[in-house]
């Protein structure tokens, strides 16, 4: 059962990243967008054998490259859904970049946290939501740095990956929507990963 998951899994992944390369508003920003994605599957693929997920967590990190293949084809700030949205809430800008942003933080807290505990990483465990909501955040700030680089190197190119629309506070809202998602995973979703990583009887 659990070989069927995770190939449902592969074909959900592939179909959707195939599906946003068709006609995306800009391939460049497309590529931009789907490669942290593409990098993580082949991670993921090489380092099965020594160390494999729950399906639990497999199925939100399948989520997050969804979420990064949408904003690939459409660029974070032109999502329909989105712009629907900001027109009917009366919002200043498209803001499924920070759909994008919780994820970057929900995901990798939900993947560091299982690996620190079946690894056995933490033994004080007074710290342990601490750290992982801390490198979290560090991930967040190396993606800023990422995106801040791109944008400095290819000039207009990059403008949709950084997409700021126009907002001074962007990277600051991005960390902060990463470190919410974090903490929403540590607290709200934890209990609910322990159980997945339990052994079945």
């Amino acid at each position: 059962m659990r070989n069927k998951t995770l190939l449902l899994y592969i074909a959900v992944f592939f179909a959707t990243l195939l599906l946003s390369a068709i006609q995306p508003k800009e391939y460049f920003t497309w590529f931009l967008e789907v490669i942290p994605a593409i990098i993580g599957f082949i991670i993921l693929a090489l380092t099965y054998k020594r160390f494999s997920f729950t399906n639990f967590t497999y199925g939100f990190i399948l989520l997050h490259c969804i979420i990064l293949f949408v904003g690939g084809h459409y660029t974070y700030a032109e999502v329909p859904l989105f712009d629907w949205i900001r027109d009917t809430f009366h919002q200043s800008r498209n803001n499924y970049d920070k759909v994008g942003h919780f994820a970057q933080g929900f995901v990798p807290a939900m993947i560091i946290r299982e690996l620190f505990i079946r690894k056995k990483v933490i033994a004080n465990q007074a710290f342990f939501s601490f750290i992982v909501v801390a490198i979290c955040l560090a991930i967040s700030a190396a993606y800023e740095w990422i995106e801040w680089g791109v944008s400095v190197c290819t000039g207009d190119g990059g403008d949709a990956f950084l997409g700021t629309q126009g907002y001074v506070w962007d990277t600051q809202s991005d960390m902060l929507f990463a470190t919410i998602g974090a903490i929403t995973m540590v607290i709200g979703f934890s209990k609910l990963q322990d159980r997945n990583l339990l052994p079945k009887k």
